[in-house]
């Protein structure tokens, strides 16, 4: 048996909801073309979309556990999501919930790290454009 780590697998992240909490992230998950993994999350507006970004993450987190990555490097667009799991500050209270669950999440890995990486305009596009028809329907 090899003692030699298996590499970290790259995943790159964007994401989109809705007012009412639908929402949905396209995630490349290794090789192979994005994902699309749908999500819901209470919406607070003041957040500014930050609990999108931490419902997305978890839905990501949960697809990668399933095709059995063990170590993990998640890009997320988010700066204010890559400070509050670095430096585990206070967060606002709708966040606390989302935090420890992402934290369970990510946890579950043999490493797991969350970093920034700008959005990948093709899968923004994706997300946002998807959101917007199912809220048009």
């Amino acid at each position: 048996m090899s003692t030699r780590a298996k590499p970290i697998v790259d995943i790159t992240i964007a994401y989109a909801a809705s007012l009412r909490g639908s929402g949905v992230a396209y995630a490349t998950l290794g090789e192979g073309p994005p994902e699309r993994i749908p999500f819901r999350v209470e919406r607070f507006p003041a957040l500014l979309e930050r609990e999108v970004a931490y419902a997305a993450l978890i839905a990501v987190a949960h697809a990668a556990r399933r095709k059995g990555y063990k170590r993990v490097r998640i890009g997320v667009g988010d700066q204010r999501v890559v400070d509050d799991l670095a430096a585990r500050r206070d967060l606002p209270l709708p966040l606390s919930l989302l935090y420890v669950r992402l934290r369970c999440a990510l946890n579950r890995f043999v490493r797991a790290e969350v970093v920034r990486r700008p959005f990948d305009d093709d899968l923004l596009s994706r997300a946002r454009a998807e959101v917007a028809l199912s809220t048009a329907a």
